[in-house]
């Protein structure tokens, strides 16, 4: 004991304290004599987090500092290909535990059961260093807001900020402290299941998102107990696997890497964000576990990035399949030298890099550095202050689940609704919004009742059939007559997870019920789409068109019915052509969440007026993936005469996709006019005011997302036809105008050139301001040298 206290007070003497080490000791723990527990009940930091690190990391063996560098999950796996739990591998795990081999746990549980890890590690081991805990919260936990996607179709900042605030909240309260989230992944292809957790297509949008996702969940405070720490991922390039194949490879050009791809990723430093993830994804060859291009020199060196950086679930050991590593231990010491910090569920650092080390391989440098970054991060967290701080079951009892949480997620579940359609039938009013007193509606669909789907993919802790259903909705507006018939079953067994959704291509039972009971309704809502687990991790799809006989469905329902409502239920644009070329009125209600029914019904009568834009580009049939507004000019991009071929132009389909981004209707209208510039000519460091004003030509209040689009014309690199730069929100009355302001500035412009550097090259802009990314009203402006 007496030992232990000399060399505590020998490490604090050497970084400069000298304070009285009694008021360092005081604790409501017991006190074993080779612990750090004295750190934990001093509510006064005696040390600057920085010293506080490296005097822990004085005291640590080798063995000890490896296993802070290793992650497991709980006795039970949810988010990757592992063993089954055989009782000699939790054996395994609750010995390494108790050892001080493992510093992050995922997937353990509720309150009770982190208590209980906590406890552990803090009463067992030798120094008590607790575990920072970790779980995908990434639209909630218990209470869903809608899918990230979805979200990101509010175009409302603090919206979104808000939401992953609320989620931070209701996780912290059952004793999570860090999430794998948020997912800033820019993507172009609607293939891939995981665009319904990311921003969507655009780097400016996903970059705004991103920053604010990350200040939602670790709020101003990370050390209180409501905030956890956030985590972007995946680093780098996972977005753009080929194909839209899960896991794919990646192959892009510098210039998307660090002028689409890395922009999110800055913004999330820019934002605090205190632990990255890196991907599952090969970049120029290297897998980007193993990347030190991406970890050491961007992130660590050129972003001067502070926090740590996770493996993806065992993608250390995936190496190995990549062919990049001939075994677990070399991944392991790729790994580590790449700049991975922490090993997720991979066994590899726990079980090679002590050995690595002796044999000279690794500078055990690499080891300090990654475990000073862990270390830091659970200091900032207040975990050696208090390891049970987000362990207390009364406040999980108070706030899972509560009145607040759910009002929260509504919100945000009515803000992410799209209207992408809404016209008249036979000359009469537009159909939507729904009158509330003497209409006769069939609701047909299987997802119209459906309680599991809406909760979407990535859904936490969130019981099964607990979100409200559009049935449910609907039916707390008692002054129609509502009959639902399912139509047809979308898919065959059970949806889960883990396993494939068999969907249902030949069974037509429920099709005459149907076409029946929509005939003589006044309005016939259907609500078609994709099951909630048909997006997500491991749910590409070559075919983006309805799942199954819903199709059919719909046609044959319109041939007796032409007044219908489509509600699309998807975690992924759709190819959707026929129907918006047939269909009156048609709304984007993604994955909404636990409150999804509430929120579509009231953007259904018209207590809400829908404002979302879309995120990413909804094609007209999958052939024009990967389609995207910011797209380049090429060198024939126009027809040069009638009935030539020789441009870029598909022979069986129309360039231009069927909803652009940043599209999205209301039930008014907005008008914009007299855009202008405060100047036309502008150095490469000055600013220019671009204002427009919007007035409100219908009949009713509501919101509309303004939008400006820059293209610089000529470049050093080929530039887009329109990007992003600007956008707001704005809410109007009737009748109302408002002038709306935006300020391009040397950021703006700016781009990562043939020179390999970012600047703003001096030559001629166009700029647009609209409602959409295909925009009309313009100006142009010069850049001088």
């Amino acid at each position: 004991m007496k030992n232990f206290f000399f060399i505590i007070f020998l490490t604090t003497f050497l970084i400069g304290y000298s304070n009285n080490l009694n008021n360092m000791f005081k604790t409501e723990h017991p006190v074993k004599t080779d612990t750090l527990k004295p750190y934990y009940k001093n509510k006064i930091s005696l040390l600057k987090i920085d010293k506080r690190v490296d005097s822990v990391l004085a005291l640590m063996t080798l063995k000890e500092k490896i296993g802070q560098m290793n992650q497991y999950a709980g006795f039970w796996n949810v988010t990757g290909p592992t063993p089954e739990e055989t009782e000699a591998l939790k054996a395994k795990k609750i010995k390494q535990l108790k050892a001080g081999l493992i510093g992050s746990m995922l997937n353990v549980g509720d309150v009770k059961k982190i208590r209980e890890v906590q406890k552990t590690v803090v009463e067992e081991t030798r120094l008590g260093i607790p575990l920072i805990i970790g779980f995908d919260v990434i639209h909630g936990y218990k209470t869903l807001s809608p899918i990230p996607l979805a979200e990101a179709a509010s175009w409302d900042l603090k919206a979104i900020k808000n939401s992953a605030r609320t989620a931070a909240v209701e996780a912290s309260a059952s004793g999570i402290n860090w999430t794998f989230a948020p997912m800033v992944d820019i993507s172009r292809d609607a293939r891939w299941g995981r665009v319904m957790e990311g921003a969507g297509e655009d780097p400016f949008l996903g970059s705004k998102i991103a920053y604010a996702r990350v200040k939602g969940f670790q709020g101003d405070d990370l050390s209180a107990t409501n905030t956890i720490a956030a985590c972007a991922k995946h680093f780098a390039g996972y977005g753009f696997v080929e194909s839209g194949k899960e896991y794919n490879t990646v192959d892009v050009s510098l210039s998307t890497l660090y002028n689409v791809i890395f922009p999110p990723f800055k913004a999330a430093v820019k934002a605090g964000v205190k632990t990255f993830m890196n991907s599952f994804n090969e970049l120029n060859g290297i897998p980007a576990t193993g990347n030190k291009f991406l970890q050491r020199d961007i992130l660590k060196g050129k972003w001067n990035y502070k926090g740590f950086v996770v493996s993806d679930w065992a993608s250390i050991g995936e190496m190995v399949m990549h062919g990049y590593a001939k075994d677990g231990k070399e991944a392991a010491e790729l790994a580590v030298k790449a700049g991975s910090d922490m090993d997720m569920e991979s066994y590899l650092y726990v079980n090679n890099l002590e050995e690595l080390v002796k044999e000279g391989k690794v500078d055990e440098k690499l080891i300090d550095d990654a475990v000073r970054r862990i270390l830091k991060v659970k200091f900032e967290l207040g975990l050696f202050d208090d390891p049970y701080k987000y362990c207390d079951p009364q406040r999980e009892k108070q706030i899972v689940g509560s009145k607040e949480i759910h009002k929260a997620v509504l919100d945000m579940a009515k803000r992410s609704i799209v209207l992408l359609k809404n016209e008249s039938v036979s000359g009469n009013n537009k159909l939507l919004p729904l009158k509330k007193q003497g209409l006769k509606i069939a609701l047909i669909g299987q997802l119209a009742a459906d309680k599991h789907s809406p909760l979407g993919s990535w859904r936490a802790v969130a019981p099964d059939n607990s979100a409200v259903s559009v049935l449910e909705g609907l039916q707390k507006y008692s002054g129609n007559k509502i009959t639902h018939k399912k139509g047809v079953r979308l898919f065959d067994g059970n949806a889960d997870f883990t396993t494939e959704i068999h969907i249902n291509t030949t069974d037509r039972t429920g099709f005459k019920e149907a076409i029946e009971a929509a005939k003589n309704k006044d309005v016939v809502i259907m609500v078609l789409g994709e099951h909630g687990f048909q997006t997500g991790e491991g749910r590409s799809r070559t075919s983006i068109e309805l799942p199954g006989l819903q199709q059919d469905l719909l046609e044959e329902v319109y041939k007796v019915n032409k007044n219908i409502v489509l509600v699309l239920m998807n975690g992924r644009p759709l190819a959707i052509d026929w129907a918006d070329k047939k269909i009156p009125a048609i709304i984007e209600a993604w994955h909404l969440g636990t409150q999804s029914g509430n929120a579509i019904a009231q953007v259904l009568y018209g207590d809400y007026n829908p404002s979302g834009k879309l995120p990413m580009t909804f094609p007209r049939s999958v052939g024009q993936i990967p389609i995207y507004y910011n797209h380049k000019q090429t060198g024939r991009p126009v027809l040069p005469k009638a009935d030539k071929v020789f441009w870029s132009h598909y022979t069986d389909e129309k360039n231009d996709p069927l909803y652009e981004f940043g599209y999205g209707l209301s039930y008014t209208t907005f008008k914009y006019k007299n855009l202008k510039l405060s100047k036309t000519r502008i150095s490469k460091n000055d600013k220019i005011e671009v204002s427009v004003e919007l007035n409100n030509t219908g009949d009713r209040e509501g919101e509309e997302v303004v939008q400006l689009y820059i293209r610089d014309l000529v470049a050093s690199i080929t530039r887009p036809v329109r990007e992003l730069k600007g956008f707001e929100k704005v809410r109007l009355k009737a009748g109302e105008t408002k002038t709306i302001r935006f300020i391009l500035d040397h950021e703006s412009l700016q781009f990562f050139s043939a020179k390999n550097k970012w600047e703003v090259e001096p030559g001629d802009f166009k700029v647009w301001i609209g409602g959409s990314s295909s925009a009309s009203l313009q100006a142009s402006f010069t850049v001088e040298e």
